[in-house]
């Protein structure tokens, strides 16, 4: 070997791989090869000071926190059977109000008028439903 001082070997014992790139782990401080800088490649026992994670509930973006050794999903489904705060009932699906005067709908998507550019309900949706100031005479594609 002509530059036996290069690189340095992998610090897992069933590794010992001489790498001329080697990467020294954030959390622990030991060198290894490129196979083995994970975590959970070289079963890192300073892991949890670095590998923090914090998982957020799907349902009401809550964020739940984990204590060290938990598995985050059980942590989470738990959140969800007992404190989850989400009621699908207090969701508004019907949210774009007809903009007729008097009329009171609301309809799940918007209806927009092609010449006015008004939000309308499916009954008022037509030029001459609500009459449409978009342009001198309403004109039906029909």
């Amino acid at each position: 070997m002509e530059l036996p001082w290069l690189g340095e070997h992998c610090s897992e014992r069933s590794c010992k791989q001489l790498d001329f790139l080697p990467l020294k782990c954030d959390a622990c401080g030991e060198v290894f090869c490129k196979d083995h800088i994970r975590y959970d490649d070289h079963k890192c026992s300073s892991a949890y000071k670095k590998n923090v994670q914090v998982p957020v509930c799907p349902l009401c973006n809550t964020p739940i926190p984990v204590q060290k050794g938990e598995i985050p999903d059980i942590v989470v489904g738990a959140h969800i059977d007992t404190d989850c705060k989400y009621n699908p009932a207090q969701q508004k699906i019907f949210t774009n109000k007809c903009l007729k005067p008097g009329c009171k709908r609301k309809e799940m998507m918007k209806v927009v008028c092609e010449q006015c550019g008004g939000n309308f309900c499916i009954k008022h949706r037509h030029p001459l439903d609500h009459d449409c100031k978009g342009s001198s005479h309403p004109i039906s594609k029909a």
